[in-house]
């Protein structure tokens, strides 16, 4: 049996609701700072995806209880969930559709100055580029092979489950503000275990 095949599927907003009032589980938000500070659900903690791709051992020690794993819509915790289970963390679930469910089925927020978030930001720069390349192409008809690589772009990105554009546009000031650091991370798992 591979680690995989042994997670838990994913969870639904109304478990997690049950369970949150219940404090049975930790909640790991898994999106940028900027995105959680923008909104998250009450007693979650940030842990960037992009931290937890660099140092999963360092966090998995801190992670010792049931885990709910939340990011906008889901593939970004699905990866944090593979990452952690590399590394011996399998008592994880994903909550089903992400933040965007959890506001659906009305669940509560902690609100925050709204940004946007990665992936509408993925969404304006590919739309924007494969706008502008097919405007220029008609003066410069090779142009219209940046409408083309960001298509396929788009295609490897979905059938790989990553994004190379978003981990670029995730490196922007504006998707750095407030960043969390290793030991910010590890101190917030510490205090939550406490």
């Amino acid at each position: 049996m591979t680690i995989e095949s042994s997670l838990p599927q994913s969870i639904d907003s109304a478990r997690l609701e049950q369970m949150r009032i219940e404090g049975k589980a930790l909640l790991l938000d898994v999106r940028t700072a900027a995105e959680f500070e923008s909104a998250h659900i009450p007693r979650s903690i940030n842990v960037p995806l992009a931290l937890i791709e660099k140092h999963p051992e360092d966090l998995s020690a801190h992670i010792n209880e049931e885990t709910i794993i939340i990011c906008r819509s889901g593939a970004r915790a699905q990866r944090a969930q593979k990452l952690l289970a590399g590394v011996g963390v399998l008592d994880t679930s994903v909550l089903t559709g992400g933040i965007e469910a959890w506001k659906s089925a009305q669940g509560a927020i902690k609100a925050g100055p709204t940004r946007w978030d990665l992936e509408r930001q993925v969404r304006l720069v590919a739309g924007s580029l494969v706008l502008s390349s097919i405007a220029l192409s008609a003066v410069a008809p090779k142009a219209k092979y940046v409408a083309g690589a960001i298509g396929g772009g788009l295609s490897f990105a979905a059938l790989s489950n990553t994004c190379a554009m978003g981990a670029a546009l995730q490196k922007l000031p504006y998707n750095r503000q407030g960043e969390v650091s290793l030991k910010e991370a590890q101190v917030r798992l510490r205090q939550h275990n406490a």
